[in-house]
């Protein structure tokens, strides 16, 4: 059998070593790359996410990377901020991003909740291929609001009801850490690595 093979698309705002530790432990090859022609090649792309959506904005900008990644044809994965820059527009620092997915990120409001979400939270299954209410890791202060419900694959309450999961033609965006959700994170990991 041959081993999945995922790149890994580097844009200095990704938790790499975590991502890479868990594709290990999935038995899946992967390479680490910011180079448009590998990324366009790729039969599998992880967009890991971690820090500010203006500063990684500004990262795939500089790496010529905005159009490389809206015209990927491959299954491509993005997590945490991966996800959030998927859409047209955030809040943090009121950024333009990818536009590929139709709709805004927003901050968390409300009296007495804490803001980041860190932890672990019930994971709602829509049409993720996992078991419903299984618990994931959080770390986010943002959340995803989609302009078409029907990209929403998975939901999780905090102060509101948002998307943790979304899927458009063949972009998929996960708002936890699959990558530090234990088995049930791997399982989603390990399904996308066999789509």
């Amino acid at each position: 059998m041959i081993k999945p093979s995922v790149t890994i698309l580097y844009y200095g705002a990704g938790n790499i070593k975590s991502v890479t530790n868990a594709l290990d432990m999935i038995g899946a090859k992967w390479k680490v790359t910011s180079n448009s022609r590998e990324i366009v090649e790729a039969s599998k792309i992880i967009m890991p996410g971690v820090g500010s959506a203006k500063a990684a904005m500004e990262e795939l900008q500089k790496r010529w990377l905005v159009e490389t990644i809206r015209n990927v044809k491959a299954p491509f994965l993005g997590i945490c901020l991966g996800m959030q820059l998927l859409f047209d527009y955030s809040e943090e620092r009121d950024v333009a991003c990818l536009g590929i997915i139709k709709g805004r990120v927003r901050r968390f409001q409300g009296k007495g909740l804490k803001v980041p979400q860190i932890g672990w939270n019930r994971v709602k299954n829509e049409k993720l291929k996992m078991k419903s209410g299984s618990y994931f890791y959080f770390v986010h202060s943002y959340y995803c609001v989609p302009e078409d419900g029907g990209v929403v694959t998975a939901t999780t309450e905090y102060g509101v009801e948002f998307a943790s999961a979304v899927q458009y033609k063949n972009f998929y965006g996960v708002q936890f850490h699959p990558e530090k959700s234990g088995e049930a994170g791997l399982e989603v990991l390990k399904n996308f690595c066999e789509l």
